[in-house]
């Protein structure tokens, strides 16, 4: 596809239904619980977020997983541009929020421009400015910093070597001629950047509010709220920014007076809470998935069902395993364990298909034109003669011991892989951590060993946000190391990927895509487990919920509302 002015190829980017989007096979409401009408809710009262965990990052230069993004950019930062907030495949829509506009192309996709809109502000009243945007930015370099979105890092021109603005000062690829105009130089072209832009990195802070590691504590607000108090680990209470526009900003409609989120709960208790519904528990939602034990007090009572939602999510869940140490350093070993794994297993002990699809490919069918994926033709149970034949031709010998690290929340589906393995030889050792620090263990690169739990959803509806992100050698870095956390370094793959990024037909860049998914099962890298769904319960008095399909499937926060 030719591209010749910037809105034209964003208009023809974000229409094209290659991507997938929302077009993925969902079961039927029977099944797994339908996503429930959406209601409106007045402004005012108090919205709680029951949480079994606290946030691992809330800086937007650090901030890349799961549901913390939606919380952080529908509450406490914009960013430049973002996701409409509409239940469906509307959801996928890229819509202005800080600028006036999803961006001005030239130079056929090297050069990007955004504009501020006229009278933003911070929750103190001072102007937001495009200096700010790009302070954000530079920052997201920092090794101080590790963990958050790393596309802009892969594109902007003379950042490989750039530290960040403590080290390295200004990063000159990224122009800001006056306070409404930030200007973007590439080394490539990239017609996908307005995706870029919907991340947290493209959020604001000023330089003088920068506390470095203690921001995550203390985000100073553009957004519709602002934080009171915030006790790590325990409780977090928003408050309304009273400087926050909303007729500059549609996409949030900021209903609650105030949002207080209560954390280091059991997940088990959260479910009976809410299954309860009982006082503030009217007017409260689930962070984090419902325990698929729960699954039968809810899809068994109707009036519960109600409240139920359980959207497609667009993430892959998967076993990553180190890929530079042995035993997982011979591809041939790696390949046997594809053949190891119990799927069915682990989907049963997750909730069985109310929490997801056995998955067969690393793309899930959303990013596939809607079609699973499915080139080994492994049955869901496995084939464990196949896997010790294969291992016995890897010369690996057994028993051999490895260690799998896994949060205290998927201790269960952690042993449904230890007994898997055991079939075929593998001894597992279980590890065990606090959500909220585990992405940061897995993530350093000098103390990663053995296998993790891990799973990858997408940032915008292209395989471009999946594949280069998990796969990608040059993307790995030694400390928040949030995507290739399998180490895997294969030059094949990135000339591959480099071939894709070059093309100018996204129909089929999307083919590509599909098409190195295949190869990249061969070399087993990382073992997908489950397309997820994402299972979450919300009070009676709440309303406005929906799963947004860009977050995968949390609920938008922007839209929640409770009923007066």
């Amino acid at each position: 596809m030719a591209k010749k002015l910037g809105l034209l190829a964003l208009a023809v980017l974000l229409g094209t239904t290659a991507c997938g989007g929302a077009s993925g096979p969902k079961k039927p409401a029977a099944d797994v619980g339908a996503q429930p009408p959406v209601t409106e809710a007045g402004k005012g009262g108090t919205l709680t977020i029951l949480s079994n965990q606290d946030f691992e990052h809330l800086d937007p230069a650090r901030n890349w997983t799961m549901p913390q993004m939606d919380f952080g950019l529908r509450y406490l930062y914009r960013s430049l541009v973002t996701f409409k907030s509409e239940p469906g495949a509307a959801s996928l829509e890229v819509v202005p929020d800080l600028a006036t506009t999803t961006g001005e192309m030239a130079d056929g996709g090297k050069t990007w421009t955004f504009t501020l809109k006229d009278g933003l502000k911070y929750e103190d009243g001072s102007p937001i400015k495009a200096a700010d945007v790009k302070y954000n930015l530079e920052r997201s370099f920092a090794p101080e910093l590790p963990g958050g979105p790393n596309y802009h890092k892969l594109v902007l021109k003379d950042a490989d070597a750039y530290k960040g603005p403590y080290k390295s000062g200004e990063l000159a690829s990224i122009e800001t001629p006056d306070d409404k105009t930030i200007v973007f130089r590439l080394k490539r072209a990239v017609a996908e950047f307005p995706y870029y832009a919907t991340l947290p990195s493209f959020s604001p802070v000023p330089k003088a509010k920068d506390t470095k590691e203690q921001y995550d504590n203390r985000v100073f607000s553009s957004g519709p709220y602002k934080i009171e108090s915030y006790t790590r680990g325990k409780e977090m209470i928003l408050v309304r920014n009273e400087n926050w526009d909303p007729a500059s900003d549609p996409a949030r409609k900021a209903l609650p007076d105030r949002i207080v989120v209560k954390q280091g709960l059991r997940q088990s208790v959260i479910d009976d809470r809410l299954i309860a519904d009982q006082g503030e528990d009217q007017t409260a939602i689930t962070y984090a998935d419902v325990n698929g034990e729960s699954f039968a007090k809810i899809l068994n009572n109707p009036k519960v069902k109600a409240r139920f939602h359980n959207e497609i999510r667009g993430c892959t869940d998967v076993l990553a395993m180190n890929t530079q140490k042995a035993p997982f350093d011979n591809a041939k070993f790696r390949f046997a364990l594809q053949y190891a794994i119990d799927k069915e297993a682990y989907q049963t002990v997750k909730g069985g298909p109310a929490a997801g699809e056995i998955a067969t490919a690393f793309l899930p069918p959303s990013l596939s034109g809607g079609v699973p994926q499915d080139t080994l033709k492994i049955p869901a149970t496995g084939d464990v003669e196949k896997a010790k034949q294969l291992i016995a031709e890897s010369g690996v010998s057994t028993p051999v011991k490895v260690k799998l690290h896994t949060s205290t929340g998927a201790k269960n589906e952690a042993t449904a892989l230890q007994e898997s393995l055991k079939r075929v030889g593998v001894e597992v050792e279980i590890n065990t951590y606090d959500p909220a620090v585990y992405y940061d263990t897995i993530g350093d690169t000098a103390k990663f060993e053995g296998m993790a739990s891990y799973g990858w959803c997408q940032d915008y509806p292209s395989g471009s946000s999946f594949i280069p992100m998990m796969f990608d050698g040059r993307t790995i870095t030694e400390k928040g190391n949030s995507g290739n956390v399998s180490l895997f370094k294969d030059q094949e793959t990135m000339d591959k990927i480099d071939e894709i990024y070059a093309m100018t037909d996204l129909k089929a860049a999307d083919q590509a895509w599909v098409q190195l998914d295949a190869a990249l099962m061969q070399k087993a890298p990382m073992i997908p487990l489950t397309w997820e769904r994402k299972p979450l319960l919300a009070g009676s008095k709440v309303a406005g919920a929906f799963g947004h399909l860009i977050w995968s499937g949390q609920f938008d926060y922007a839209a929640l509302g409770v009923k007066q």
